[in-house]
């Protein structure tokens, strides 16, 4: 329970936990990060920095045994220790047998489709190069990495078996069925020990055509009021099924005949969720903490219409970071900027994100288009 002198422990120390701290500034929270990275965003703003790998074993479970409370802002951490952590008494949160099962897509859409979730045909494949000779007629598709993948890393679409970028994948995959999509789609929902649940009103994620990573977002989702209730209902039930406290983003595909699909799960903060810190009641970096803490939960209220574009790194420009434009973007009323600490610039790096605002969603995105065909980082 919150207290004075409350302790959080953050595994990962980007992005998304220096945005946690910032909430946890607000609420005189402790906040104790570990990262390998010595430069990571965290390193500067919480109260004590580890730099060990959030990979060790022993490191997790001495960082563990510092705090009240044990988070994760990323994926790809020892889940042994989380076990052995919670076993022992500390409270991990999101639970280590969520995060063992998202650290594999395999056994995520294994879960889903066991589960009776709707969720796109698959095949688990041992040996892709060998394997997708047998799948031919499963093409168009995806192949993406069971482990390890990030932020659009790890995923390849695959259009012919003889195509010559296959030899990149040599682990074990998920070949997963391509479909005409009309939107992907993005729910975030927050649960805590209370079971006490929220979740925040569908946003639509636009991707980068060849990274496949989010390049922008629209709050709210221009679709109907029935697939937005049934995005939240799914949500919700999977939140509950799983026993999630904490927060996890649930994303969807939606088709041409409206019918939902599950892509992934991530229980964390989440890219599909930036726009909360300006155009909702409640961030959901601070409906976290809430979550985690055995706090009442926020309110997730869409104050306003948003689009979040992400601030990636140009292509082709590595070195020190240059924010070309950034001046007159910062002219415009109703934009929020949020860079992320990182010096270096690296081709289609997450280097910040603009939040931009206004009173209609098609005021918003016009000023939203015109700042990213402005703002560039370069070196």
């Amino acid at each position: 329970m919150y207290k004075k002198n409350y302790k959080i422990g953050i595994l990962g120390g980007g992005q998304l936990g220096r945005m946690l701290i910032q909430s946890c500034i607000d609420f005189n929270v402790i906040t104790y990060v570990m990262d390998p990275d010595p430069n990571a965003p965290c390193s500067k703003i919480c109260h004590e920095f580890l730099n060990e790998n959030f990979q060790d074993y022993d490191a997790v479970i001495y960082f563990g045994k510092k705090v009240d409370v044990l988070t994760i802002e990323i994926e790809h951490v020892n889940v042994d220790a989380l076990f052995e952590l919670q076993d022992r008494g500390v409270k991990v949160y999101p639970q280590p047998e969520i995060v063992q099962m998202v650290q594999d897509k395999g056994v995520q859409k294994k879960f889903f489709q066991n589960q009776g979730y709707p969720t796109l045909p698959f095949e688990l494949l041992t040996n892709p190069q060998e394997e997708l000779k047998i799948h031919k007629d499963f093409l168009p598709a995806f192949l993406k990495l069971r482990k390890g993948g990030y932020d659009g890393r790890g995923v390849l679409p695959i259009h012919d078996i003889n195509q010559e970028n296959l030899f990149v994948f040599k682990e074990p995959s998920v070949l997963e069925k391509k479909i005409a999509c009309k939107k992907e789609l993005a729910v975030i929902v927050a649960r805590n020990i209370f079971d006490e649940i929220a979740v925040y009103p569908a946003v639509e994620t636009v991707f980068h055509p060849n990274y496949h990573l989010v390049d922008y977002l629209i709050s709210p989702a221009a679709i109907t009021e029935s697939i937005a209730k049934q995005a939240e209902e799914i949500s919700i039930h999977l939140a509950k099924t799983l026993n999630l406290v904490g927060i996890m983003a649930v994303e969807f595909f939606l088709d041409n005949q409206d019918k939902l699909y599950i892509n992934e799960i991530a229980p964390r903060p989440h890219n599909s969720g930036h726009q909360s810190m300006e155009a909702n009641d409640c961030s959901q970096f601070e409906m976290l903490l809430r979550a985690i803490s055995g706090l009442p939960l926020g309110s997730t209220k869409i104050l306003f219409p948003s689009v979040m574009i992400n601030i990636l790194g140009e292509a082709e420009h590595t070195g020190t970071a240059v924010y070309q434009g950034l001046h007159d973007v910062l002219k415009l009323e109703g934009v929020y900027l949020h860079l992320y600490g990182k010096l270096i610039t690296k081709p289609y790096r997450k280097m910040g994100h603009i939040t931009v605002t206004d009173t209609s969603l098609i005021k918003a995105i016009e000023k939203a288009m015109s700042i990213k065909s402005a703002l560039k980082v370069i070196t």
